[in-house]
């Protein structure tokens, strides 16, 4: 008399976990976020004759999707901010040892990890990276999103000797990730190889 009632129990259960799979795997669209960059750039992009060259922002991440679906990113841009005074960086390269001119990456669930070049925008904005607390946020415009995403923001300091270094074309600041002080540590280096400019069209 009791395996009637206990089938219905099971036979529901079953429908019940059936819906949730295809709910998580099919429906729920979630969302996409990044893990902390293991190192964060600032400096020049020197790989065009552009005379003086641009600064930019070059960082390392791996961006995933929550949802099964995942999302494709249309372009990506990074904030920086100092005091009341803001910058966009929104010439967008990506890559490994091929670099392209960002124009629509797919994020699975699984991830994929990129380098990632910013760049000024080519109408003649000037930028300095001067002494203090820089706020770097980084945003991207999602296929199906109304409005960009915040993916992460992180507060680096530029110290003065930094800032005086950083005034030549030939140096770039770096802040690579410590896991275990769970910290940036900065460094600044002569001639670094982090180029991205002949990727983004010839107008950089």
């Amino acid at each position: 008399m009791a395996e009637g009632p206990l089938s219905l129990v099971f036979s529901g259960l079953a429908l019940v976990a059936s819906g949730f799979t295809t709910w998580w795997t099919l429906v729920r669209r979630g969302t996409v976020h990044m893990t902390q960059p293991t190192v964060i750039f600032f400096g020049w992009d020197t790989s065009t004759s552009r005379h003086p060259a641009l600064q930019k922002v070059f960082l390392r991440t791996l961006l995933y999707s929550t949802g099964k679906r995942g999302h494709i990113i249309q372009s990506m841009y990074v904030t920086l901010r100092r005091g009341k005074s803001r910058q966009n960086f929104n010439i967008w390269v990506y890559g490994g040892q091929t670099l392209v001119r960002g124009s629509g990456i797919l994020v699975a669930d699984s991830g994929v990890v990129c380098n990632h070049h910013f760049l000024l925008p080519s109408d003649g904005t000037s930028f300095e990276f001067l002494t203090g607390e820089f706020a770097l946020d980084v945003y991207a415009a999602i296929v199906g999103f109304s409005k960009p995403l915040h993916l992460h923001s992180v507060n680096l300091t530029v110290s003065a000797e930094a800032a005086e270094l950083l005034r030549d074309e030939e140096c770039g600041l770096y802040f690579d990730w410590g896991p275990d002080s769970q910290r940036y540590h900065p460094h600044v280096e002569r001639h670094p190889s982090i180029n991205a400019g002949e990727y983004a069209g010839g107008k950089v």
